[in-house]
């Protein structure tokens, strides 16, 4: 078995403690300080930097109080003190301008794209021969049922349905190999 020094015992301890403390407070301190900054991821990232303080602030417990109390006043005092930084003053404020400005061109990149998905799939049907073009687009473009369809292009409604059918067969075909 391997043989610890002191300090690489006194390390495993406070680890263990540390463990403790996460898994028996880690939700309290994470709801505490989203009381405070009211944003759940900033919330999180604070909770984490509140259990590095409190790992590397174990050694200088004196035990005046519960391990829980000190833990709640580091958690008050470090969520205060972010508060009062100039990051939460500026930078967060900032940050949402920027996720909106984000937002905003992937709506525009979700237009691009669409756009050519658009022009791609009018080219598959511009290539279709012109029986099977033609109930693609009386069905899709002008939105005729199939009675209207059969009545414009003077066919049997089965005929139209079969053509229809042909017609999406031909185009996934097509836009499967583009």
């Amino acid at each position: 078995m391997d043989s610890y020094s002191i300090e690489q015992t006194k390390q495993l301890s406070y680890e263990v403690i540390i463990d403790e403390l996460m898994s028996d407070y880690g939700q309290d301190i994470l709801q505490l300080v989203m009381q405070y900054v009211h944003n759940r991821a900033i919330a999180e990232d604070l909770t984490q930097e509140i259990f590095v303080k409190c790992y590397q602030a174990l050694p200088t417990f004196h035990f005046n109080s519960s391990l829980k109390t000190w833990l709640w006043r580091i958690a008050i005092n470090h969520t205060k003190d972010y508060l009062k930084s100039w990051y939460a003053r500026n930078v967060e404020a900032a940050k949402e301008d920027l996720f909106a400005q984000v937002k905003s061109a992937d709506c525009v990149e979700q237009q691009v794209i669409q756009q050519e998905q658009d022009d791609e799939l009018v080219r598959a049907v511009f290539a279709l021969p012109m029986k099977y073009r033609e109930v693609i687009y009386l069905c899709y473009y002008e939105e005729q049922t199939m009675k209207e369809m059969a009545e414009v292009l003077q066919l049997n409604e089965s005929t139209v349905k079969t053509r229809l059918r042909k017609a999406k067969q031909l185009l996934k075909k097509r836009l499967e190999r583009e």
